[in-house]
């Protein structure tokens, strides 16, 4: 059994702790957060334990995975726990990600451990559709488009600003775009041609609604180069209109073949989710499932879903997978 331990007890903490009882292979080892273990109540009953406490743990966990927001969380938490255990997180700042990379690199070599930074769908299922797209038609071009859904680490980013109580964002593709991809026409699109942001806050009262307008739409790497919509409504409406957090989208890529480059081809990958933190999760405990894998064979250091082979993902043997699913 793979002994699993969750680091922060938000949507992707109960996602997780969710998906591991659909995976026989897996256990859960208990829930590390910064509340008081005695307030956290889990949706299995599971033990509860202080995360200042966390290193008292080592060598008791498989694999470690840490469920914090992209913005301040994951850069903190990803590389000291590298250090110690064997972790996953699924780090979403796509222009960060090189930077994430070699801090977490550097500790899980330093503590001979094995981490798995950015699982998840994007990234992660649609960075290895873009990648198998791209190999297999070299000539053409590849488009994502998310939504329309919730995005949990713009959420996350814009509850961070001083004021804010709660919020929901919601990434719409541009219709008219993902037609043009989908005909073949290959267009040239801007960041703002492809998608549109919709923002939803709860702020606190008396707070400075018109500052925190203006910090979620200058946001880099979230919000700058998207034009972005800023909604203020009361808890109430936010509970009754936005307590779901569907999410989705698709990975297309069309490329030319032959002599002339006459036949054109499109590729498309493509997600609907009722719920994008469980979903999340979900792709999460496979890659958990790969890196314990990983840490047996005695490899060490940071890696991706680009560096995992296939087959580690899945409970099943060799034998089974090439018998039933080749």
């Amino acid at each position: 059994m793979i002994k699993i331990g969750i680091v922060g007890y938000g949507n992707l903490g109960k996602g997780t702790e969710s998906a591991i009882l659909q995976n026989p292979d897996t256990e859960l080892y208990g829930v590390f957060s910064r509340r008081d273990p005695e307030t956290v109540k889990t949706l299995t009953n599971a033990k509860v334990y202080k995360m200042d406490d966390i290193l008292n743990h080592k060598g008791k966990v498989d694999v470690l995975v840490i469920c914090g927001g992209s913005a301040t969380d994951l850069p903190v938490q990803t590389p000291y726990l590298a250090e110690h255990f064997n972790v996953v997180d699924s780090f979403d700042t796509h222009a960060k990600i090189p930077e994430h990379f070699a801090n977490v690199d550097a500790a899980a070599k330093k503590g001979g451990n094995v981490a798995l930074i950015s699982a998840g769908w994007d990234p992660g299922m649609f960075s290895l559709n873009r990648l198998y797209a791209e190999a297999v038609l070299p000539e053409g071009k590849d488009y994502t488009f998310w939504g329309k859904g919730v995005s949990q680490g713009h959420s996350d980013a814009i509850r961070r600003i001083e004021g804010v109580v709660d919020a929901r964002q919601y990434t719409i593709p541009v219709e008219s775009a993902v037609e043009a991809v989908r005909n073949g026409e290959n267009p040239e699109l801007t960041t703002r041609q492809k998608h549109t942001r919709l923002c939803f806050v709860v702020a606190e009262e008396n707070a400075d609604k018109a500052r925190i307008e203006k910090e979620i739409v200058t946001m880099p790497n979230y919000f700058a180069d998207y034009d972005t919509t800023v909604n203020f409504i009361t808890a109430e409406e936010m509970k009754r209109d936005h307590s779901c957090i569907p999410h989705g989208g698709m990975v297309i890529r069309s490329g030319k073949t032959g002599l002339n480059r006459e036949n054109t081809h499109v590729i498309e990958y493509s997600l609907k989710l009722d719920s994008n933190p469980e979903f999340t999760s979900s792709v999460i405990i496979a890659y958990a499932r790969a890196i314990t894998r990983m840490s047996k064979e005695g490899r060490t250091g940071c890696t991706t879903v680009f560096d995992i082979a296939p087959a580690y993902l899945s409970p099943k043997s060799g034998e089974e997978l090439r018998k039933n699913l080749l």
